[in-house]
């Protein structure tokens, strides 16, 4: 009898023990997970004490001075839905906010010499994130300009010269495409719109919808989500510091002073031009996108600028 009894108490005591190690573990797991409650003020200022924030729309926001209308339920979610894609997709938002230092200053003069709204920067990031990509459909460079559109525009593009690539001549061509389309559709929301979906196509769902407004229509996915994550940006970069992107002046980078050589006659072989001129093919790749081969025919009475560190 005494036996069982021993027996009967060290499983007790055994039982106990585990009870114990299961309390103390739960409650360990328990402090380790993060916490995403928030109070009403900081997810107002769009901040938080846990790893993620909620952030408040803005209480009116235009585009190229008209009106978004955030009174509408479903454009402001859609807004809601870009500024929270693209604020918590970090890395991507960091480079392109680090990158527009070097690019934004010559587009936005270049629209403004032109009379081109400044908000259509914003279209350029995102057409390309201020690079110079190409599309599976042939398009090209940071406004993305296909071949043909960029031809009807003033860009030449041939096998050894593709100035898609080229900042100042494929911005200022993207300035007489947007002033055509504006004459066309007589706003600039339907002219960003438009830059998406091709300005036949947009008119073609303004006809058969009997609507003029943008954000009246039903459109296909790509084009319903583009105006949105424009203003997205707009909303993002106007206040950084908001959507928690806190960069100082040595973050961004810098376009380093370049130097201009007027060029008149053939560049036999790139890399061997460059060493003349105290640099390497390396910098002039870099610094000339456009130059699409190792070698750059001249024409009669052609001339091409090539910039360099």
């Amino acid at each position: 009898m005494k036996k069982n009894h021993v027996y009967i108490l060290y499983s007790l005591l055994i039982l106990c023990w585990m009870l114990l190690i299961f309390l103390l573990i739960k409650h360990n797991s328990a402090q380790d997970q993060p916490t995403l409650a928030m109070n009403s003020s900081a997810a107002s200022a769009g901040t938080s004490s846990g790893p993620a924030a909620l952030f408040a729309l803005p209480d009116s926001l235009t585009f190229a001075g008209e009106p978004v209308p955030l009174e509408i339920a479903d454009v402001s979610e859609r807004l809601d839905r870009e500024i929270y894609v693209n604020a918590y997709w970090q890395s991507n938002m960091i480079l392109l906010m680090k990158r527009s230092r070097k690019f934004l200053p010559t587009i936005e003069r270049i629209l403004a010499e032109n009379g081109i709204p400044d908000d259509f920067k914003y279209l350029a990031m995102a057409e390309s994130a201020l690079m110079n990509v190409a599309s599976p459909a042939g398009a090209r460079g940071f406004w993305q300009f296909m071949k043909d559109t960029g031809r009807e525009f003033g860009l030449e593009i041939t096998n050894d010269v593709d100035e898609r690539y080229h900042l100042e001549k494929s911005t200022l061509s993207a300035t007489k495409y947007l002033k055509q389309a504006h004459k066309k559709f007589g706003d600039w929301t339907s002219v960003a719109a438009s830059y998406n979906m091709g300005q036949t196509g947009f008119s073609k769902r303004q006809e058969r919808q009997l609507s003029q407004n943008y954000y009246d229509l039903y459109l296909n996915e790509e084009t319903s989500r583009y105006m949105f994550r424009i203003l997205a940006f707009k909303v993002i970069f106007e206040n950084p510091a908001k959507y928690g992107f806190n960069l100082s002046e040595e973050d961004f980078y810098q376009m380093p002073p370049l130097r201009s050589i007027q060029v008149n006659d053939d560049i036999k072989d790139l890399a061997l031009w460059a060493k003349q001129h105290n640099s390497n093919y390396k910098n002039v790749k870099l610094y000339n996108p456009w130059l699409r081969d190792d070698n750059l025919k001249v024409r009669s009475g052609k001339s091409y600028t090539i910039t360099i560190p």
